[in-house]
């Protein structure tokens, strides 16, 4: 019998893992596809792969500037294809590899749960004292756009292209049709996104949706808010792709039939990750919520640690949230929308990238850095950041809301000359100017 049995080696099922394997609890890991899940295989890793072939295309045909003769210069997508998979099979070796050396156990198979201590994988049968349920998501279907795997796609299809389609249509602009936004249209392709909010990144700073906006129309990308895309011709476009959110990847039937509570956005689960079911956790994507990577990892790793004794509840106060578009957006705690909302007196420091060195020496100078503060306290709630390094800079920011910080502690730090994090210091600064 083993101590922990997890359902699904996502990034959730997988951090679950090794945490527990490192308190000394015996491990069992399930999953039917390939190991890293969605992250791996279908999201993160895949998408910044073609991510960075955009922007170094991009760069390319800005060295013109230096005097570099770059007219010419084209992207090989079937090498970008290659070199796609190529970074996820090695990941998936070095994860398969961690698995072996610290003496987990990895079933491959469809798991079922079959009663409170036991789970079946085909038709082999596991005992355990506890389960993690680590299913994770899948793309949301409209009723009206039906994944066809033809001309109408997910984001899972999306990245199996062989060819750079000549027009994309994009429903939903959020997260991800943004960063799909970004890649085709780099790659030459006609994009057009379809958005039902008021501004695409509809749960982003307002200010920062304003000026990603203002840049993708300069590049050519369509971009229809508060439109709804059943009034949008679809046969004017290559392909479409919705992207319009991801539904928790449950067998509701399975979860009835042993008493796990659930609800339309996923497995319904205590602060401690547990579900109705004392032994029984869920985490990562299953349970709704945030839907990141990081997160999941973190929910992975604090139900091994409540289940080995602890009793840690989660905090989400300080999830940092990354775009990558170019430029980058990132995000952390509270936007200024949201600190509106819940009437709490703020104020904001602001420092705009066209006023920073090192931003014209990349010659990434369009965004900037927006601190949120309690007026009263001083204390850092939120920021938002668009602009160079946004996914790497947001992790100071991060830090900060974490471990409780005032505006002044930011102001009193000293940062190194000529980099982009010194706009951080930058932005505290700017009130005591004022």
């Amino acid at each position: 019998m083993y101590d922990i049995c997890i359902i699904g080696a996502g990034w959730a099922g997988y951090s679950a893992a090794i945490k527990a394997k490192e308190l000394g609890l015996s491990v069992c890991l399930v999953e039917q596809a390939a190991i890293g899940g969605t992250c791996l295989n279908r999201g993160c890793i895949p998408t910044k792969v073609m991510v960075n072939a955009a922007k170094i295309l991009s760069q390319i045909k800005k060295s013109s500037q230096f005097g570099i003769e770059t007219n010419a210069a084209k992207i090989n997508f079937e090498k970008v294809l290659q070199r796609k998979q190529a970074t996820i099979e090695k990941l998936r070796s070095g994860m398969q590899f961690q698995l072996k050396t610290k003496g987990i156990d990895f079933v491959q198979g469809r798991a079922k749960i079959v009663s409170l201590d036991e789970i079946s994988v085909d038709s082999k049968n596991i005992k355990t004292k506890y389960i993690i349920i680590a299913t994770g998501s899948k793309p949301l279907e409209l009723p009206f756009l039906k994944f066809n795997q033809r001309n109408i796609i997910s984001s899972d299809e999306i990245l199996d292209l062989k060819f750079v389609p000549e027009s994309l249509l994009i429903v939903g602009g959020g997260v991800i049709g943004c960063e799909f936004a970004n890649i085709f249209s780099s790659l030459g392709t006609k994009v057009a996104i379809v958005e039902i909010m008021e501004h695409i990144l509809p749960n982003e700073d307002k200010d920062v949706a304003k000026k990603l906006e203002v840049i993708f129309k300069k590049r050519g990308i369509k971009i229809l808010t508060k439109t709804d895309a059943k009034t949008v011709p679809l046969d004017k476009f290559e392909k479409v792709l919705v992207c319009v959110g991801r539904s928790a990847n449950i067998d509701v039937e399975d979860l009835a039939k042993i008493g796990i509570k659930n609800e339309s956005k996923g497995i319904l689960v205590n602060e401690f990750l547990q579900t109705n079911i004392p032994n029984i956790y869920a985490v990562g994507d299953c349970i709704g919520g945030h839907q990141l990577a990081h997160v999941a990892a973190y929910e992975g790793q604090i139900a091994s640690e409540n289940i080995s004794g602890k009793k840690l509840s989660v905090d989400y106060s300080a999830v940092p949230n990354c775009i990558f578009t170019d430029p980058e957006i990132a995000s952390v705690g509270l936007s200024e929308e949201l600190t509106k909302t819940k009437g709490i007196a703020y104020q904001f420091a602001k420092f705009d990238f066209l006023s920073s060195g090192m931003a014209h020496i990349l010659d990434e100078t369009d965004g900037f850095i927006k601190i949120i503060f309690e007026s009263n306290s001083q204390e850092i709630i939120g920021a938002s950041i668009i602009g160079p390094k946004a996914t790497e800079l947001i992790a100071i920011l991060a830090l900060a809301i974490s471990s409780k910080l005032k505006i002044s502690h930011i102001h009193d730090t000293i940062f190194a000359h000529p980099t982009i994090s010194e706009g951080i210091g930058e932005a505290a600064r700017s009130i005591y100017s004022m």
